[in-house]
Protein backbone atom coordinates (compact mmCIF):
# COMPACT_ATOMS: atom_id res chain seq x y z
CA UNK A 1 0.00 0.00 0.00
CA UNK A 2 1.42 3.29 -1.19
CA UNK A 3 2.50 5.49 1.87
CA UNK A 4 1.57 8.47 -0.81
CA UNK A 5 4.97 9.65 -1.57
CA UNK A 6 7.93 9.10 -3.71
CA UNK A 7 11.34 9.67 -4.79
CA UNK A 8 12.86 10.50 -8.60
CA UNK A 9 16.39 10.89 -9.46
CA UNK A 10 17.78 13.12 -11.95
CA UNK A 11 21.26 12.76 -13.75
CA UNK A 12 20.50 16.73 -15.06
CA UNK A 13 19.65 19.29 -12.28
CA UNK A 14 18.08 21.01 -14.58
CA UNK A 15 16.00 18.03 -15.59
CA UNK A 16 14.95 18.13 -11.68
CA UNK A 17 13.87 21.76 -11.41
CA UNK A 18 12.01 21.57 -14.71
CA UNK A 19 10.29 18.47 -12.87
CA UNK A 20 9.30 20.83 -10.05
CA UNK A 21 8.62 23.67 -11.44
CA UNK A 22 6.35 21.52 -13.99
CA UNK A 23 4.38 19.23 -11.89
CA UNK A 24 4.72 21.26 -8.29
CA UNK A 25 0.62 22.07 -7.64
CA UNK A 26 -0.58 19.63 -10.35
CA UNK A 27 -4.30 17.88 -9.50
CA UNK A 28 -4.50 14.43 -9.48
CA UNK A 29 -7.93 13.63 -9.06
CA UNK A 30 -8.81 14.74 -5.92
CA UNK A 31 -5.44 15.27 -4.35
CA UNK A 32 -2.95 18.40 -5.09
CA UNK A 33 0.65 16.71 -5.04
CA UNK A 34 3.35 18.64 -3.79
CA UNK A 35 6.72 17.96 -5.77
CA UNK A 36 10.19 19.29 -3.93
CA UNK A 37 13.95 18.62 -3.33
CA UNK A 38 14.57 15.30 -1.71
CA UNK A 39 15.73 15.82 2.47
CA UNK A 40 18.60 13.98 3.09
CA UNK A 41 16.93 10.97 4.79
CA UNK A 42 17.39 10.46 8.76
CA UNK A 43 15.83 9.13 11.72
CA UNK A 44 14.40 12.30 12.62
CA UNK A 45 12.04 13.11 9.99
CA UNK A 46 10.43 9.81 10.10
CA UNK A 47 6.66 9.61 11.06
CA UNK A 48 6.24 12.98 11.88
CA UNK A 49 2.38 13.54 10.01
CA UNK A 50 -0.28 13.99 12.44
CA UNK A 51 -3.92 12.95 12.17
CA UNK A 52 -6.42 15.46 13.47
CA UNK A 53 -9.64 15.05 14.30
CA UNK A 54 -12.62 16.97 16.05
CA UNK A 55 -11.64 20.29 13.75
CA UNK A 56 -14.43 22.89 13.78
CA UNK A 57 -16.17 22.34 10.12
CA UNK A 58 -15.32 25.81 9.61
CA UNK A 59 -11.93 25.87 10.18
CA UNK A 60 -9.61 26.64 7.01
CA UNK A 61 -6.59 24.62 5.80
CA UNK A 62 -4.80 28.09 6.33
CA UNK A 63 -6.29 28.67 9.76
CA UNK A 64 -5.10 24.67 10.93
CA UNK A 65 -1.30 25.34 9.49
CA UNK A 66 -1.74 28.24 11.78
CA UNK A 67 -2.56 26.55 14.82
CA UNK A 68 0.10 24.11 14.30
CA UNK A 69 3.22 26.27 12.94
CA UNK A 70 4.00 27.43 16.56
CA UNK A 71 5.56 24.02 17.17
CA UNK A 72 7.85 23.73 14.07
CA UNK A 73 7.84 23.74 10.33
CA UNK A 74 5.22 22.62 8.37
CA UNK A 75 5.71 20.41 5.20
CA UNK A 76 2.24 19.46 4.22
CA UNK A 77 -1.39 19.88 5.74
CA UNK A 78 -4.76 19.29 4.41
CA UNK A 79 -8.82 19.12 5.50
CA UNK A 80 -10.79 16.18 4.53
CA UNK A 81 -13.54 17.43 2.52
CA UNK A 82 -16.90 15.77 1.71
CA UNK A 83 -17.10 15.70 -2.27
CA UNK A 84 -20.28 16.13 -2.93
CA UNK A 85 -21.20 18.70 -0.32
CA UNK A 86 -17.38 20.84 -0.28
CA UNK A 87 -18.18 20.70 3.77
CA UNK A 88 -15.10 20.05 6.00
CA UNK A 89 -15.40 16.77 7.60
CA UNK A 90 -13.52 17.87 10.73
CA UNK A 91 -10.26 15.72 10.03
CA UNK A 92 -7.08 16.99 8.68
CA UNK A 93 -3.46 15.83 8.48
CA UNK A 94 -0.58 17.78 9.49
CA UNK A 95 3.35 16.61 8.48
CA UNK A 96 5.90 18.29 10.37
CA UNK A 97 9.80 18.97 9.53
CA UNK A 98 10.95 16.56 12.34
CA UNK A 99 9.51 13.95 14.30
CA UNK A 100 10.38 15.98 17.59
CA UNK A 101 8.29 18.87 16.58
CA UNK A 102 5.37 16.43 15.53
CA UNK A 103 5.45 15.36 19.32
CA UNK A 104 5.24 18.91 20.87
CA UNK A 105 2.17 19.53 18.56
CA UNK A 106 0.28 16.75 19.93
CA UNK A 107 1.75 17.55 23.72
CA UNK A 108 0.35 21.49 23.37
CA UNK A 109 -3.15 20.81 21.34
CA UNK A 110 -4.08 17.21 21.96
CA UNK A 111 -7.44 17.92 23.93
CA UNK A 112 -7.69 21.63 23.49
CA UNK A 113 -10.46 23.48 22.40
CA UNK A 114 -9.07 25.83 19.14
CA UNK A 115 -10.38 28.83 18.88
CA UNK A 116 -14.58 28.56 17.67
CA UNK A 117 -14.13 24.72 18.45
CA UNK A 118 -16.77 23.62 20.50
CA UNK A 119 -15.28 20.48 22.01
CA UNK A 120 -11.47 19.75 22.21
CA UNK A 121 -9.86 18.31 19.45
CA UNK A 122 -8.01 14.86 19.00
CA UNK A 123 -4.16 15.12 17.39
CA UNK A 124 -2.23 11.81 17.29
CA UNK A 125 0.58 10.36 15.06
CA UNK A 126 -1.00 9.21 11.50
CA UNK A 127 -1.04 5.32 11.42
CA UNK A 128 0.62 4.01 8.52
CA UNK A 129 -1.38 2.18 6.20
CA UNK A 130 -2.42 -1.92 7.48
CA UNK A 131 -0.96 -4.16 5.22
CA UNK A 132 -2.93 -6.73 6.01
CA UNK A 133 -6.17 -4.93 5.30
CA UNK A 134 -5.20 -3.60 2.06
CA UNK A 135 -3.88 -7.27 1.13
CA UNK A 136 -7.00 -8.75 2.37
CA UNK A 137 -8.88 -6.26 0.29
CA UNK A 138 -7.31 -6.52 -3.08
CA UNK A 139 -7.25 -10.05 -2.46
CA UNK A 140 -11.40 -9.59 -2.43
CA UNK A 141 -11.05 -7.93 -5.69
CA UNK A 142 -8.99 -10.37 -7.78
CA UNK A 143 -10.47 -13.85 -6.25
CA UNK A 144 -14.01 -13.02 -5.86
CA UNK A 145 -16.35 -15.99 -7.71
CA UNK A 146 -17.87 -13.04 -9.23
CA UNK A 147 -14.53 -12.27 -11.44
CA UNK A 148 -14.98 -15.55 -12.99
CA UNK A 149 -18.18 -14.69 -14.82
CA UNK A 150 -17.41 -12.97 -18.44
CA UNK A 151 -19.41 -10.28 -18.42
CA UNK A 152 -19.48 -6.72 -19.28
CA UNK A 153 -18.53 -4.67 -16.03
CA UNK A 154 -21.61 -3.06 -15.77
CA UNK A 155 -23.29 -5.91 -15.35
CA UNK A 156 -21.62 -7.18 -12.32
CA UNK A 157 -23.10 -7.44 -9.15
CA UNK A 158 -20.64 -6.86 -6.74
CA UNK A 159 -19.70 -3.40 -6.61
CA UNK A 160 -16.44 -2.06 -4.89
CA UNK A 161 -15.22 0.91 -3.80
CA UNK A 162 -11.38 2.02 -4.43
CA UNK A 163 -12.05 4.29 -0.81
CA UNK A 164 -13.34 1.10 1.10
CA UNK A 165 -9.46 -0.11 0.86
CA UNK A 166 -8.02 3.23 2.21
CA UNK A 167 -10.65 3.40 4.51
CA UNK A 168 -9.79 0.56 5.79
CA UNK A 169 -6.36 1.06 6.03
CA UNK A 170 -6.03 5.13 7.25
CA UNK A 171 -9.42 5.05 9.38
CA UNK A 172 -10.61 8.09 6.65
CA UNK A 173 -11.57 8.13 2.85
CA UNK A 174 -8.66 9.62 1.39
CA UNK A 175 -10.40 10.54 -2.17
CA UNK A 176 -13.74 10.35 -3.71
CA UNK A 177 -14.99 6.69 -4.54
CA UNK A 178 -14.39 5.28 -7.78
CA UNK A 179 -16.90 2.08 -8.01
CA UNK A 180 -15.11 -1.25 -9.88
CA UNK A 181 -17.63 -3.58 -10.75
CA UNK A 182 -15.63 -6.59 -10.04
CA UNK A 183 -13.04 -6.89 -13.01
CA UNK A 184 -14.30 -10.21 -14.37
CA UNK A 185 -13.82 -9.66 -17.94
CA UNK A 186 -10.24 -8.16 -17.67
CA UNK A 187 -8.30 -10.54 -16.33
CA UNK A 188 -7.29 -14.11 -17.39
CA UNK A 189 -8.19 -12.84 -20.82
CA UNK A 190 -6.87 -13.08 -24.06
CA UNK A 191 -7.18 -9.22 -24.57
CA UNK A 192 -5.83 -7.05 -26.95
CA UNK A 193 -3.61 -3.30 -26.61
CA UNK A 194 -0.24 -4.82 -26.00
CA UNK A 195 2.16 -2.66 -27.94
CA UNK A 196 5.45 -4.38 -26.65
CA UNK A 197 6.61 -1.20 -24.16
CA UNK A 198 3.08 -1.86 -22.26
CA UNK A 199 -0.88 -1.53 -22.50
CA UNK A 200 -2.90 0.99 -25.19
CA UNK A 201 -5.75 2.14 -23.30
CA UNK A 202 -8.45 4.28 -25.24
CA UNK A 203 -10.23 6.49 -24.16
CA UNK A 204 -13.38 7.97 -25.44
CA UNK A 205 -15.85 10.89 -24.95
CA UNK A 206 -13.26 13.09 -24.10
CA UNK A 207 -14.42 17.40 -24.24
CA UNK A 208 -12.87 19.23 -26.99
CA UNK A 209 -10.90 21.35 -24.48
CA UNK A 210 -9.55 18.48 -23.10
CA UNK A 211 -5.38 18.11 -23.34
CA UNK A 212 -2.77 15.57 -22.24
CA UNK A 213 -2.25 16.65 -19.07
CA UNK A 214 -6.02 15.27 -17.80
CA UNK A 215 -4.71 12.34 -19.23
CA UNK A 216 -1.91 12.40 -17.04
CA UNK A 217 -4.17 13.37 -14.04
CA UNK A 218 -6.76 10.73 -14.35
CA UNK A 219 -4.40 7.68 -15.55
CA UNK A 220 -1.49 9.03 -12.88
CA UNK A 221 -2.42 7.47 -9.74
CA UNK A 222 -2.73 3.73 -10.78
CA UNK A 223 0.55 3.26 -11.92
CA UNK A 224 3.15 3.61 -14.80
CA UNK A 225 2.28 5.94 -17.19
CA UNK A 226 4.65 5.89 -20.49
CA UNK A 227 2.92 7.82 -22.81
CA UNK A 228 -0.76 9.55 -23.22
CA UNK A 229 -1.82 11.36 -26.49
CA UNK A 230 -4.72 13.57 -27.38
CA UNK A 231 -6.27 12.93 -31.14
CA UNK A 232 -7.18 16.77 -32.44
CA UNK A 233 -9.31 18.06 -35.19
CA UNK A 234 -6.28 19.47 -37.71
CA UNK A 235 -7.83 22.49 -38.38
CA UNK A 236 -9.05 23.76 -35.05
CA UNK A 237 -6.23 21.55 -32.68
CA UNK A 238 -9.84 20.94 -30.53
CA UNK A 239 -9.73 17.49 -29.30
CA UNK A 240 -12.03 15.08 -31.70
CA UNK A 241 -13.13 13.45 -28.54
CA UNK A 242 -10.90 10.78 -27.74
CA UNK A 243 -7.36 9.67 -26.91
CA UNK A 244 -5.02 6.97 -25.74
CA UNK A 245 -2.87 6.50 -22.93
CA UNK A 246 -0.04 3.60 -22.69
CA UNK A 247 0.73 1.93 -19.08
CA UNK A 248 3.56 -0.38 -18.33
CA UNK A 249 1.79 -2.38 -15.89
CA UNK A 250 -1.20 -5.03 -16.91
CA UNK A 251 -2.76 -5.28 -13.56
CA UNK A 252 -2.29 -1.18 -13.23
CA UNK A 253 -4.19 -0.74 -16.70
CA UNK A 254 -7.22 -2.96 -15.93
CA UNK A 255 -7.84 -1.46 -12.70
CA UNK A 256 -7.44 2.10 -14.49
CA UNK A 257 -10.14 0.63 -17.11
CA UNK A 258 -12.34 -0.80 -14.34
CA UNK A 259 -12.40 2.54 -12.59
CA UNK A 260 -12.32 5.08 -15.29
CA UNK A 261 -14.71 3.37 -17.64
CA UNK A 262 -18.29 5.27 -17.07
CA UNK A 263 -16.41 7.94 -14.60
CA UNK A 264 -17.98 11.26 -15.14
CA UNK A 265 -15.28 14.02 -16.41
CA UNK A 266 -17.60 17.33 -15.64
CA UNK A 267 -20.49 16.79 -18.14
CA UNK A 268 -19.49 13.75 -20.15
CA UNK A 269 -19.16 9.95 -19.02
CA UNK A 270 -15.79 8.46 -20.33
CA UNK A 271 -15.57 5.00 -22.09
CA UNK A 272 -12.38 3.32 -21.54
CA UNK A 273 -10.99 0.31 -22.89
CA UNK A 274 -7.87 -1.57 -24.15
CA UNK A 275 -7.20 -0.35 -27.41
CA UNK A 276 -8.48 -2.58 -30.11
CA UNK A 277 -7.40 -3.67 -33.64
CA UNK A 278 -9.57 -1.41 -35.49
CA UNK A 279 -7.78 1.83 -36.43
CA UNK A 280 -8.65 5.70 -35.10
CA UNK A 281 -8.83 7.74 -37.99
CA UNK A 282 -6.32 11.08 -36.28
Amino acid sequence: QSLGYGFVNYIDPKDAEKAINTLNGLRLQTKTIKVSYARPSSASIRDANLYVSGLPKTMTQKELEQLFSQYGRIITSRILVDQVTGVSRGVGFIRFDKRIEAEEAIKGLNGQKPSGATEPITVKFANNPSQKTSQALLSQLYQSPNRRYPGPLHHQAQRFRLDNLLNMAYGVKRFSPITIDGMTSLVGMNIPGHTGTGWCIFVYNLSPDSDESVLWQLFGPFGAVNNVKVIRDFNTNKCKGFGFVTMTNYDEAAMAIASLNGYRLGDRVLQVSFKTNKTHKS
